[in-house]
């Protein structure tokens, strides 16, 4: 077969717009041998296209040929000024795979891969026509009819929008043809059509789980929407935008754009973008969510590019962080590739991951229009990408700038070619190697002796019977990533998190930022490196914010606001007792057990334990107090013990005052069972012991007074009460009186005894440790008690304070009991109002206080006499004083 030197015509006509026609003829190589040829193509939008469609030339004698990859290309007509030259590096990505894999030996020995090239310009007529032709002979359209052994089509790779991959899969689905896609498409829900097709990006699912992710981990629940009207963006409309509110996520605006057709008139184009304009303007939301198909950068640079002429709009876009989706290239039409593109800087997308290829930059920089003949798209891009016309073109313009070896790959700006391979790219790289693998399984199934019927059955490939092996191909590729697909033939791998960083001679670099692994839960999937995102000048490099409102501080809760959505709400501070310690709680809550809030309302504070301790200034009073007193008591008793003979002791009945003297003391210690933290034995003893004590006190002042009465009437000639004074009595009204009391005692501990108990909402801010009297009435029984012993006591005694007597204690005891009723009558009101430990110091005071009074009104004078006053101790001073009354 004679090679053929390529040729591009150029035809200019003037119908409105300049339009370039371009004539890709077939180039071939010679072979050495004529071959059984299978073949897999591409079918695209604009120059390149985007599905490829591949052959494998199969070398039965164990020879591998030198062939090189076959470019077709079909009449192609297009406004010039319209070409993606971006979309060129898928092309060279196909090329350089199939470069790889034609050269290793170790995959598909004695069979080299080709492919054909068709562009489906997005329409449904070509895309059929350009299916149907793979089905035909070469260079005969005669569809369904097929005697060209030479090409057998093995799988078809695109296309990169949903349309033409579901237009193509009505075709090859029929002939089960295996499709790999490398553009997001809806599930087909043809069974013939599932077996067909294998998904070469993750799920799509993933990527709206990203976006939401994404605008979560940001906090952006204030935002617009702006898809295309294509299927998928219909169906994101439809099936996620509810989710995100689920999610908490409200929509500021709602708008759809209509795509930019090959064909379309740009003025069509004025009435939604004056629609979308007015929304962006008026929308307070920060953070615009853009969904788009692959080409749809240009209609986004339309967008910002028109946008600009509404006043004040520049300044709102300038404060928009805008969120791609993973579909989006930066593709730009020969025209646009002057426009401002500092609106997008800062922008986060999502992207199919891709990964550095080694020798694919080497691959790059060595494609050239001058050395690189057996392309015949090279030249056509050549001339769109560094606007140059060749000097054997026609052009209809003199002077315009020649296409020189000095204009090379790398000096061309990111919207034009980028040299980093996109995500598109990549996958149609690893489509590539995924046919290849699955080949090799093939073949390397089939026994290695093999009969001459055998290879022209190989010649006649059945298409079908490559499916099981696509589904089960799993390798490394070169870059390490590994390559298989799921269940569902989609392909098992995640996204990247980019962020898309412009400078101002109009290029770009993408950084990577984060990833969506596929492999974890969704709430975990999300990775996200925030030091590394450049967001735009207007927001000084601190995380932007995209709410509503400001947030509701600590402290304040939302409150809905009528009419509005859900992410627009008032904050309302939180009720007393409640608290919110994060922002834009939804309602204020109790804090926790053994916790209060702040001043603040926006914390929760662990309480303190509060008893009345040794520690605090109060409880070591306290303490001390009754320490002095009970010396002092001590330092009566000995006193008196040490002067037990003198009359003063003898005369008020010595037994009865070390009995009260004794009682006193326990009275005073007892206070000490008040202080320090409750435990049980504390409780169960400190109110017995204070109630018990002081009713032997006071029975013990009772039975003084009743002596004193009964001495001074048995004075009287033909009294009957002589026979009533003595020990007997003095002890059977003391013992008798505290028995009493002690069976009170008795009762309440068995029935209701009093336990440690911790109140923890008494006090806001401290965990009261108090004993719990168990049973109040059993307390005020107690209490009740001994205020009627010291009553009976003050009646008595008011009764006898005028008997003629030296030694009459009666005017004493009823000073004492005064004392005595006046505080136990005022410790009921003060103990009902106070709270925590202060309760506890009260009744100490209380207990001291009465005490005290008991001490100094009876026992002061007798000491006084008995340690100042010696000669009033004496009986002549007793006998003359009686005379001198007398």
């Amino acid at each position: 077969m004679d090679r053929m030197i390529p040729k591009i015509q150029l035809m200019v006509h003037m119908c409105g717009d300049t339009y370039v026609c371009l004539n890709h003829t077939i180039h071939d190589w010679p072979m050495e041998k004529k071959l059984g040829v299978f073949h897999i193509g591409l079918i695209g939008y604009h120059v390149p296209a985007d599905v490829i469609y591949f052959h494998a030339m199969k070398n039965f004698s164990g020879s591998f040929p030198n062939i090189k990859p076959v470019f077709k290309g079909q009449d192609i007509c297009l406004q010039a000024s319209r070409a993606e030259t971006n979309n060129y590096q898928h092309i060279l990505a196909l090329v350089f795979a199939m470069k790889e894999i034609n050269e290793n030996s170790q995959i598909l020995p004695n069979v080299t891969l080709g492919f054909h090239i068709y562009d489906s310009y997005l329409k449904a007529m070509w895309t059929y026509q350009a299916t149907m032709q793979l089905l035909s002979t070469r260079d005969r359209f005669i569809p369904n009819f097929k005697c060209d052994t030479q090409d057998n089509l093995i799988a078809v790779i695109g296309g990169l929008h949903a349309k033409t991959s579901q237009q193509i899969a009505n075709v090859v689905g029929i002939y089960k043809f295996p499709q790999l896609l490398y553009g997001f498409t809806p599930r087909m829900h043809d069974e013939t059509q599932v077996l067909s097709y294998y998904g070469m990006v993750p799920n799509e699912a993933l990527q709206y789980t990203g976006i939401l992710q994404l605008l979560l981990h940001f906090k952006w629940t204030w935002i617009g929407f702006i898809a295309d009207n294509s299927e998928n963006g219909e169906r994101f409309v439809q099936k996620m935008l509810p989710v995100f509110s689920q999610s908490g996520i409200c929509f500021a605006f709602v708008a759809i754009y209509h795509s930019l057709g090959f064909d379309d008139d740009l003025s069509g184009t004025l009435n939604w973008m004056m629609e979308i304009g007015n929304e962006l303007m008026n929308s307070t939301a920060t953070t615009v969510v853009f969904y788009g198909e692959a080409d749809s950068m240009i209609n986004f640079r339309w967008l910002l590019m028109y946008l600009p002429t509404i006043q004040d709009v520049i300044q709102t876009l300038r404060g928009k962080v805008w969120v791609l989706t993973a579909q989006m290239d930066f593709t730009s039409l020969q025209y646009q590739r002057r426009w401002d593109i500092q609106v997008i800087h800062g922008a986060l997308s999502l992207a199919v991951h891709s990964s550095k290829l080694p020798g694919f930059q080497q691959f790059l920089h060595s494609r050239n229009h001058l050395s690189t003949k057996e392309d015949g798209f090279i030249r056509a891009f050549w001339s769109q990408a560094f606007s140059c016309v060749f000097p054997d073109s026609v052009s209809d313009e003199m002077g315009e700038d020649l296409c020189s070896e000095e204009k090379i790959l790398d000096n061309l700006p990111g919207p034009v070619f980028e040299m980093h391979m996109t995500g598109h790219s990549y996958s149609i790289y690893n489509a590539v190697y995924v046919v290849a693998h699955a080949l090799h399984a093939m073949y390397s199934s089939k026994s290695k002796s093999r009969t001459q019927g055998e290879r022209k059955k190989l010649q006649n490939h059945q298409p079908w019977k490559l499916h099981h092996f696509l589904r089960w191909v799993s390798f490394n590729n070169s870059a390490g990533d590994k390559i298989y697909f799921d269940q569902d033939g989609e392909l098992e791998a995640g996204f990247d998190v980019i962020n898309w960083v412009t400078f101002p001679n109009q290029s770009f670099v993408r950084v990577n930022v984060g990833k969506m692994d596929s492999q974890t839960p969704s709430l975990q999937a999300l990775i996200i490196s925030k030091e590394l995102i450049r967001w735009h000048s207007w927001f000084n490099q601190a995380q932007p914010l995209s709410l509503c409102n400001d947030n509701c501080h600590p402290g304040y809760s939302k409150k809905i606001k009528e009419g509005e959505p859900f992410c627009c709400y008032d904050c309302s501070p939180c009720p007393e007792g409640k608290v919110s310690e994060n922002e834009d709680t939804v309602d204020c809550y109790l804090c926790p057990d053994y916790h209060y809030p702040n001043k603040d309302q926006n914390l929760c504070i662990s309480k303190v334990l509060s008893f009345l301790s040794y520690e605090e200034p109060l409880g070591i009073c306290l303490a001390l107090t009754a320490l002095l007193f009970s010396l002092v008591t001590t330092l009566v008793l000995a006193t008196f013990m040490k002067h037990h003979t003198t009359p003063i002791v003898k005369a008020n009945n010595r037994s009865l005052t070390y009995m009260l003297l004794l009682s006193l003391l326990l009275c005073f210690l007892s206070a000490l069972l008040f202080i320090g933290q409750p435990v049980k034995i504390t409780c169960l003893l400190r109110q017995s012991a204070f109630g018990i004590s002081f009713s032997m006190a006071i029975s013990s002042v009772l039975s003084k007074t009743i002596v004193v009465i009964l001495a001074f009437n048995t004075t009287k000639p033909g009294s009957r009460m002589r026979n009533w004074v003595g020990k007997r009595l003095t002890k059977s009204i003391v013992l008798s009186c505290s028995l009493i009391q002690g069976g009170i005692c008795v009762v309440w501990l068995a029935t209701s005894p009093p336990f440690p108990n911790a109140d923890v909402y008494l006090m806001t801010e401290e965990i009261l440790l108090e004993c719990n009297e168990g049973s109040p009435t059993m307390f005020y029984c107690v209490l009740g008690y001994m205020s009627f012993l010291a009553i009976v006591s003050f009646i008595v005694a008011f009764l006898a304070r005028k008997l003629p007597d030296s030694f009459n204690e009666a005017r004493f005891i009823t000073f004492s009991m005064l004392v005595f009723c006046t505080v136990w009558l005022s410790f009921v009101p003060a103990y009902l109002s106070t709270k925590g430990k202060y309760m506890v110091a009260v009744e100490i005071f209380s207990i001291l206080a009465s005490g005290a009074g008991l001490l100094g009104c009876i026992f002061a004078p007798k000491c006084y006499i008995i340690i100042l006053k010696h000669e009033m101790n004496k009986k002549e001073w007793l006998i003359r004083n009686r005379h001198c009354r007398s």
